[in-house]
């Protein structure tokens, strides 16, 4: 097994993927920075971990004051800017501390130039094409920017349209959308099974795509969705990327910021609990079949039929530019998934919407913690007992 580099850090080729709301906050993505990863913070709504700004902004949901979102989303960059620092002091500059935030967000630009001022190492970008990021990021160049995309055509787009503005991608993703949870990189649910989002098509088209452009060896290719062991670690690695993502894997870590029965519903989910369907945001998704999910999918074609355009925002502050239930849109989702999210963060059962990826996890249904996970990730050897940090230097790869 290989490290990689990225903006001359050499890491562990192990990179924890954003999962939102709060539930990869600053104190799972400082663990998994600590060891020598890239841990991430899920950059929507993370004022809900912060009782003070809760108390601030709980009562604006409502809508009825003018400001409402204005001043929810200013306590929510407040929030972003804690996790990132406490994402910071816990990895004691160690590995990589980035910032995802979906394209998607009516609150993108501002959450990128935040993540920026606040110091991140690395923004990623997914749910949309983030043609505009290295405008956003001129004034920081030391900091990495990473999209996400699912084939080879996304990634030609993006690092031509990027090179005519004087700036590479420093990473880019590729999530498979057959694998990955949350929201996935397909134009619609049939199109989950298409060959072409396959690692091994994409991965070496890419690759020779960069060495057609003179990018040979420049831009690390991540893989993610599906990712359970040190042999799909070692199977990828063969394929040309340098090194994988890993979400639900990192979900269900005792230092994940979620409530530990959302932890729970990830871990015992079988394959038969996870199923597809189309988002708020018109993009597919994954998630586990749980109550509220059940019922939502019983009642989709009835709430579809009677869409329509809704004066504001369930919770006053509009996460998403294009939003299926506020915008009646028919053929999006017809729900609030911001609402939703944070009921499953809770860990509320009969509320939550729980994202999940359609694999299995490394340590089956028992909840483990980010040292352990890493560990069995790169020495695939299980760990009868957490391991202490400095086991896991780059150097001791095998």
């Amino acid at each position: 097994m290989r490290p990689w580099r990225i903006r001359d850090r050499e890491l562990l080729p192990v990179v924890q993927g954003g999962m939102g709301v709060g539930v990869s906050a600053g104190g799972l993505a400082g663990a998994v920075a600590a060891l020598g990863g890239v841990g991430t913070v899920s950059s929507v709504d993370l004022r809900r971990l912060h009782p003070d700004l809760m108390a601030q902004t709980r009562h604006l949901e409502s809508g009825k004051e003018p400001d409402a979102r204005e001043r929810i989303n200013a306590a929510n960059l407040v929030a972003l800017d804690r996790e990132i620092q406490r994402a910071r002091l816990i990895s004691q500059g160690r590995g990589m501390v980035a910032v995802n935030i979906m394209k998607a967000l009516s609150a993108y630009e501002i959450y990128v130039r935040q993540s920026l001022e606040s110091g991140a190492d690395a923004v990623v970008v997914g749910a949309g094409l983030p043609l505009d990021l290295p405008e956003l990021a001129k004034d920081h160049p030391e900091t990495a920017l990473i999209p996400i995309l699912s084939d080879a055509r996304g990634v030609q787009l993006i690092v031509k349209k990027w090179e005519k503005k004087g700036r590479l991608p420093d990473a880019i993703v590729i999530e498979h959308p057959r694998l990955a949870g949350g929201h996935l990189g397909a134009a619609k649910v049939a199109d989950l099974q298409d060959p072409r989002f396959n690692f091994e098509n994409v991965i070496p088209q890419s690759l020779e795509f960069f060495k057609s452009a003179g990018l040979e060896g420049k831009i690390p290719l991540i893989a993610a969705g599906g990712i359970s062991s040190r042999k799909d670690i070692l199977r990828l690695q063969g394929l040309g990327a340098s090194a994988v993502q890993m979400g639900t894997a990192f979900a269900v870590t005792l230092e994940c910021d979620a409530d530990p029965a959302f932890k729970q519903v990830l871990a015992n989910a079988t394959p038969e609990d996870v199923v597809e369907f189309i988002s708020v945001a018109g993009l597919p998704a994954r998630g586990v079949r749980t109550h509220w999910l059940n019922k939502y999918l019983r009642v989709e074609p009835k709430l579809k039929a009677v869409a329509h355009v809704k004066e504001r925002c369930n919770m006053a502050f509009d996460c998403l530019a294009h939003c299926g239930l506020r915008d009646g849109k028919a053929d999006m989702g017809q729900f609030c998934i911001d609402q939703q999210l944070a009921h499953a963060w809770e860990g509320d059962q009969q509320r939550g919407l729980f994202f999940r990826g359609a694999g299995s996890l490394p340590f089956g249904k028992d909840i483990r913690s980010v040292h352990d996970l890493v560990s069995w990730m790169v020495t695939g050897n299980r760990p009868a007992e957490p391991v202490p940090s400095d086991a896991f230097k780059t150097g001791a790869l095998a």
